[in-house]
């Protein structure tokens, strides 16, 4: 394997990373005001992410980063082109960010109730705009010989790109719930894995849907398996929380993403991102790629980088891995 077509599997080995980690953040989110019937229950949810969620955040940098240095032209285009989309992502992503951190710093309802309004709307944004961005990214963009957009930033907008924003927002909703069900113990597990196992086939179904079109519109005869492979693991997954299986649950359901992650990225292969205009106007791996010292100089990096990042937040997840309740919540200690 060349060295760009490596980097182009390490971009979307981050991708998947990110949407794995930060899904199920987005996904506690988006539940808390529907799991989280007083403040007690509110403060479980959050206090299942508190420790790993900003941790979460890094790969999205790493996949931006990598993107840049590995592949300038990809960058360029798709950050230009997409640009206010992925400026609102910045904006929900500190504001949810900031509303973690401050929610507990003053005893009054109306405070409290305010950052939940803050993370809640954030949570519902962020994979709205991920899943937009990245299904325009493999269906393509009106990009003209040079690499610009031609036309307006709603060009971003299109049937497939809004049903991935759908798709991302359903996955993150359900991988959330099952999450919560991990690990969480009392009345907030129970209604986590109720909402799970009710909402689950809904909640998959757009991201079936988005699977299916770009299969069928993009995609070479090989991503069929893992798009089979991603249905197969999301119906094992609801299975096994029926089961009450939940490690078993989310374990298929990281299974399901990986296959995700394949089809798509192997669909966009062997560009980078298609351009809608002219077939011949799409960048390409081997024409955006930095130069071969560059790109080993990212690999030696990576090599050594990259396995003391995952060992640490291994380590995060072993040290905060035990179920919470309402019963491990200490009275509110913040001043009035």
């Amino acid at each position: 394997m060349d060295l760009p077509t490596f980097w182009f599997c390490v971009i979307a080995l981050f991708w998947g990373g990110y949407l794995f980690l930060e899904g199920f953040d987005f996904g506690v989110g988006m539940l808390l005001p529907i799991l989280g019937r007083d403040e007690t229950e509110r403060r479980v949810l959050i206090n299942t992410i508190g420790p790993v969620w900003d941790g979460n955040e890094v790969w999205l940098i790493v996949a931006g980063g990598a993107t840049f240095a590995a592949f300038p032209g990809w960058y360029a285009s798709l950050f230009s082109t997409a640009y206010l989309p992925l400026l609102l992502l910045l904006l929900v992503l500190i504001g949810r960010g900031v509303a973690f951190e401050y929610r507990g710093k003053v005893d009054t309802p109306r405070w409290r109730r305010t950052w939940d309004v803050v993370i809640v709307l954030a949570s519902w944004i962020s994979p709205l705009v991920v899943g937009l961005v990245l299904t325009a990214n493999v269906f393509g963009l009106p990009l003209n010989a040079i690499g610009d957009r031609v036309g307006g930033w709603w060009t971003i907008f299109s049937g497939p790109s809004v049903l991935g924003a759908l798709a991302v927002c359903g996955f993150s909703l359900l991988h959330g719930a099952m999450f919560l069900a991990l690990k969480t113990e009392g009345e907030v597990h129970r209604r986590a894995r109720r909402f799970a196992l009710v909402g689950g086939v809904p909640l998959l179904a757009p991201l079936v849907a988005l699977l299916l079109v770009v299969q069928l519109r993009e995609g070479p005869t090989w991503t069929w398996a893992p798009l089979v492979v991603a249905v197969v693991a999301a119906l094992v997954a609801l299975a096994r929380m029926w089961r009450s299986r939940d490690g078993q649950a989310f374990t298929f359901q990281g299974v399901a993403l990986v296959a995700v992650v394949v089809t798509l990225f192997g669909a966009l292969w062997p560009n980078v991102l298609p351009s809608t205009l002219d077939p011949a106007f799409s960048l390409t791996v081997e024409h955006t790629a930095s130069s071969p010292y560059t790109l080993t100089v990212m690999t030696w990096v990576a090599a050594f980088g990259a396995p003391a990042v995952l060992v640490y937040q291994a380590w995060t997840y072993w040290v905060f891995r035990k179920r919470i309740g309402t019963k491990h919540i200490p009275p509110v200690h913040a001043p009035s």
